[in-house]
């Protein structure tokens, strides 16, 4: 659609639905969005004023309410001039205003990069949708036609905007089910990213639709007459895929244009939902359905509302169809999604729970996203998580009540402990599919019922990451593990801190308020967990913060150490502090080895042996090195790497894997080597309580006649 030069075509379209009260208040804030916009001119040519009403006469044709077009051609007016929120608000009502600057970009915030500004812009945009969905029909309508007109732009930024416009606005258009707008999106988006190629495969398009035309004009009128002597009322629709989808079929499944041209495409459109299950009928009375190729998502829709029969079929000549059957309802809600809301009121009362539940869907998806903004770091963490959520070839899986839970393809257990409710998924600790026990990180498989099983001390597991599918799954564990980490962080920042400070003859528990206050100040921090925190995890050295207290305090009497305090105690390690504490893989220190500690700005405090051969380079660094001790009782249990050199013969490792588990140690991992004809090396990673525990494995091993030689690594 090209940039209108006068508000005619959009009053007309809004005069086809709206009453002439309505229109008029349309025409009134063209008039005060020419005012504001007077002397603006746009890079395509004409003035600004005509880019807003274009983007509002895209809203008219799926007809909009009056605040929607209104919004529209206001939505730049707060960004480009002069005039405020405040203003709108008094002239068009609160909630236009509130649409407009849901719409509003973020122009006058710093940011350090592009990337980061963009994420921000679409949190704040998300938020708005909240409060009102037509905030993104606006912004979809926006994006469009600046598509259109996209032309006028160097080509880097072009295709910057087009990567944009392919990442983000098409697949929210899609999950919107506005697939008018997504496809116009993605062919206009393909144009502007891959121009050479788009022309390759409009042109190729255009020179097989003349052979095509006749096969699918008789496969149309074999419908109609079938269908006429069911005395269906129908309008059956011969469609080509659009180029965007005909090039990622090609790509990423890999194949050419003549077998992805040898698929043709019908939309049947009937009367009601009763007629398409009729309309199915006859269409494999005539030609025979392909196994396995029929869904049904009348009776089960898209997470986006969408509703359709799908069946393909083997039909004349030897070309396959696909065939979608729907009614008028189901189509409309198809092409325009959640703005069908809008076009159907209260006469469609056949199918109006189709059109009010796509909104509730809209809203649903609103929500998930509201809980993972909560959650994510910032904003560029929301982004990355957002797009996961924007691919969704989906599975469907149902509750031991029968509720139907929607998940991405590949999804697990854990993902849809998740989607049920926040709470199951942190308390999950097993899970049976179809009442057989399976491993949490299965995918699941539509159809299937999933039971969760939950643990009153369970907590969710780091590795669930590696595995997990959905947005809300991978930002509520990290969410989860960033809070825990704080806490374990705490704790430790304060035995380290509390160390430190015996060294200047100085106790933890002796400083006031007001010292801790005059700290944090002086660390511009804005508490003293914070500080706590950040000794914990590493950004902070103890030995410093302990320096800093002590040049505060210097001379006072409240802050000295009871008397026959141990100024050079070592501080004691467990194993069980948890993330802020890691032992070294080069060395797997575990209780009975003599220790030093590392503090790490990205792994807190790391604990080595003090023959690891890493630790030249930790003294080198003695403001990070940490006296440390075992503490005398532990339940935990530690790595330990052991190196088995035995005999090449059948049945070896069964024979040590054996040894090894009656001495009630549990192997991590294993990994072996032929060393040569004779002889195999073997790596053994196993868990164990301290070096009496190893000594008893390793002695246990040594009496194997299998085995020439036993050494830990």
């Amino acid at each position: 659609m090209p940039t209108p030069t006068s508000i005619d075509g959009l009053i007309k379209k809004a005069s086809a639905y709206l009453n002439p009260e309505q229109v008029e208040l349309v025409q009134s804030a063209y008039e005060f969005g020419a005012l504001a916009h007077q002397g603006q001119t746009r890079k395509a040519g004409g003035d600004y004023i005509w880019h807003p009403v274009a983007v509002a006469e895209i809203l008219a044709e799926i007809q909009l309410d009056k605040e929607s077009l209104i919004a529209a051609i206001l939505h730049d007016v707060v960004e480009d001039t002069s005039y405020t929120k405040q203003d709108i608000t008094e002239r068009f009502g609160e909630n236009v205003a509130e649409i407009v600057d849901g719409v509003t970009k973020l122009g006058k915030l710093e940011f350090d990069n592009p990337q980061e500004a963009q994420a921000e812009n679409f949190r704040k945009m998300i938020l708005a949708m909240a409060r009102d969905i037509r905030v993104i029909l606006i912004k979809l309508a926006d994006r469009l036609h600046n598509m259109r007109t996209l032309g006028v732009m160097r080509p880097d930024k072009q295709r910057r905007i087009a990567r944009e416009t392919l990442d983000i606005f098409a697949p929210i258009a899609g999950r919107l089910g506005i697939n008018a707008v997504r496809i116009e999106l993605e062919d206009l988006g393909f144009r502007a990213m891959h121009p050479t190629r788009f022309a390759v495969l409009e042109s190729a398009v255009k020179k097989a639709r003349g052979n095509r035309k006749e096969v699918i004009e008789h496969i149309s009128e074999t419908f109609y007459n079938r269908l006429a002597q069911e005395k269906i009322s129908c309008k059956v629709i011969g469609r080509e895929k659009h180029l965007y989808s005909l090039y990622k079929k090609m790509k990423h499944k890999r194949q050419n244009f003549n077998d992805i041209l040898d698929i043709f495409a019908f939309r049947i459109i009937v009367n009601s939902a009763d007629d398409c299950y009729r309309t199915l009928g006859a269409v494999h009375s005539i030609y025979k359905p392909l196994p396995g190729r029929f869904k049904d998502y009348i009776a089960i829709p898209k997470p986006n509302g969408y509703q359709s029969l799908h069946t393909a079929l083997f039909g004349p000549y030897g070309v396959h169809l696909e065939v979608q059957i729907r009614s008028e309802t189901m189509h409309e809600v198809s092409e325009h999604g959640i703005a069908a809301h809008w076009q159907y009121k209260q006469e469609h009362t056949d199918e109006e729970n189709s059109t009010s539940h796509v909104d509730l869907r809209a809203q649903e998806w609103v929500k998930n996203l509201l809980e993972i903004q909560q959650s994510a770091g910032n904003s560029l963490d929301f982004l990355e998580n957002v797009k996961i959520d924007l691919f969704p070839d989906v599975i469907y899986v149902f509750t031991p009540k029968g509720d139907i839970i929607t998940l991405p393809t590949g999804s697990t257990p854990v993902d849809f402990a998740y989607a049920v409710h926040t709470n199951i998924g942190h308390s999950t600790v097993g899970c049976r599919i179809d009442k057989k026990l399976v491993p949490l990180r299965t995918p699941l498989e539509s159809g299937k019922t999933i039971n969760i099983i939950k643990g009153s001390e369970a907590q969710p597991n780091p590795a669930w990451l590696n595995f997990v599918k959905t947005a809300k799954a991978r930002s509520q564990i990290r969410h989860y593990m960033k809070n825990q980490q704080s806490g374990e962080a705490i704790a430790l920042g304060k035995r380290m801190l509390s160390k430190s400070l015996r060294k200047f003859n100085m106790a933890y528990d002796g400083l006031t308020d007001e010292i801790r206050n005059h700290l944090i100040q002086e660390l511009k921090l804005t508490d003293w967990d914070q500080l706590l925190c950040e000794l914990g995890i590493g950004n902070r050295m103890s030995p410093l913060v302990a320096k800093q207290v002590h040049d505060i305090v210097l001379g006072s009497e409240d802050t000295v150490a009871p008397k026959n305090a141990n100024l050079d105690i070592a501080l004691p390690i467990s194993g069980t502090e948890g993330m802020v504490v890691h032992f070294a893989n080069c060395c797997h220190p575990i209780p009975g080895d003599e220790i030093i500690g590392f503090v790490s700005t990205e792994k807190g405090l790391v604990i080595h042996r003090e023959t690891c051969h890493n630790i030249k380079n930790i003294r080198n660094q003695p403001d990070k090195c940490l006296d440390v001790q075992w503490e005398e009782a532990s339940d935990a249990t530690f790595l330990a790497e052991l190196q088995v050199e035995a005999k090449n013969e059948r049945g070896t490792l069964a024979t040590i894997a054996n040894a090894i588990a009656t001495t009630n140690t549990d192997i991590e991992r294993v990994r072996s080597e032929d060393k040569d004809e004779s002889y195999s090396l073997m790596q053994f990673v196993i868990n164990v309580r301290d070096r009496n525990q190893l000594a008893m494995v390793i002695k246990r091993l040594k009496r194997l006649p299998i085995v020439e030689k036993v050494q830990r690594l």
